[in-house]
């Protein structure tokens, strides 16, 4: 997401700020955020979403620490019936004023993600975990994949075999 994109989930929070007061920084998602953003990523529902921050360093390199949990509902790839499940993420992120490499080899390297206009936007960083942590292929506990009984995998070799026979 680009720093001018804003998502259903936003809370721009002042860098200055947070580090003078030195407490921690939370986000919960309200329900019409919760219903936009399960909706982007596919979800059935999100019931909950909170995210929990602190900030360490200084005004132009910045970390941020946290979790981002969530109780949502997901669709079973196997039963495709929806089932709850939780997400708890683990939040290590580095921010810096955006020329802050200008110039430098750095430059070129994977670089933090930018403090915009004095500010990180913790609700995209909430968001962004949140879809970090969903399970690509989410299975209902207690359900595996079994195939259908006497359906054998066709051997891609086969038709070479008959090819071979014919010769």
């Amino acid at each position: 997401m680009t720093p001018d994109t804003v998502g259903p989930l936003s809370r721009p929070v002042a860098v200055e700020r947070a580090l003078k007061a030195g407490q921690e920084v939370v986000v919960e998602a309200s329900p019409e955020e919760r219903e936009a953003l399960a909706r982007d990523f596919g979800l059935p529902a999100i019931h909950s979403l909170v995210g929990r921050y602190r900030f360490s360093g200084s005004l132009h390199r910045l970390q941020v620490t946290g979790t981002v949990e969530a109780a949502i509902a997901q669709t079973c790839v196997v039963t495709l019936e929806p089932f709850d499940s939780t997400v708890r993420e683990e939040v290590d992120v580095d921010f810096s004023a955006p020329d802050a490499f200008a110039g430098t080899p750095a430059e070129d390297a994977e670089i933090p993600d930018p403090i915009v206009n004095g500010r990180v936007d913790l609700g995209s960083l909430t968001a962004e975990f949140l879809a970090l942590g969903l399970d690509p292929y989410p299975r209902k506990p207690g359900v595996a994949f079994e195939p259908p009984p006497g359906d054998e995998p066709e051997n891609p070799f086969a038709g070479l075999k008959n090819l071979k026979d014919e010769a």
